[in-house]
């Protein structure tokens, strides 16, 4: 993200680990199932459960399952500064969503029964004309604080120019 030489960065972040957590736990699912083809298949095929193969398999799918994760959390980066929003997705290929802080209307938290028990949210901007598209920060520790840098930022910007 580019900044300009009058504009300085209120908050910048990822998604919280916690906020990842629900995926881990249906990763560590997957793995069970991922383990229980491999003994079948190692029934079919030999007449026994080969121990190696399986330890094999749960291990490959335990540590994608941790890569896929970390990536996931890593390749998204949550900005705020006395101008504008920003959020950035990707690592291979990038999406990019931006918006001006004038435009943004309401800011909204929200937080399952899950979430709150993880201390994560997710922070929603309306922003004018911006019915087409979804603009907000999942998945952060603390959406308060976000809530809060985004008011200080509302009050220190310098006047719109249009």
């Amino acid at each position: 993200m580019d900044i300009a030489s009058d504009e300085r960065i209120l908050f910048q972040g990822h998604p919280s680990w916690r906020s990842v957590l629900d995926y881990y736990l249906k990763g560590l699912m997957a793995t069970a199932v991922v383990g229980g083809v491999a003994a079948l298949a190692g029934l079919i095929a030999d007449g026994e459960v080969n121990t190696g193969w399986i330890a094999a398999a749960v291990l490959v799918a335990l540590a994608l399952m941790v890569v896929i994760g970390l990536v996931k959390r890593i390749a998204t980066t949550y900005t705020i500064t006395n101008r504008r929003l920003h959020i950035r997705r990707g690592i291979i290929s990038r999406r990019v969503q931006e918006t001006r802080l004038d435009r943004v209307q309401n800011v909204n938290t929200n937080q399952s029964a899950l979430q709150r028990l993880l201390r994560v949210g997710d922070v929603d901007f309306d922003t004018a004309g911006g019915d087409d598209f979804e603009f907000a920060f999942k998945g952060v520790a603390n959406p308060e604080e976000v809530v809060h840098a985004v008011n200080e930022a509302q009050r220190e910007a310098p006047p719109s120019d249009t």
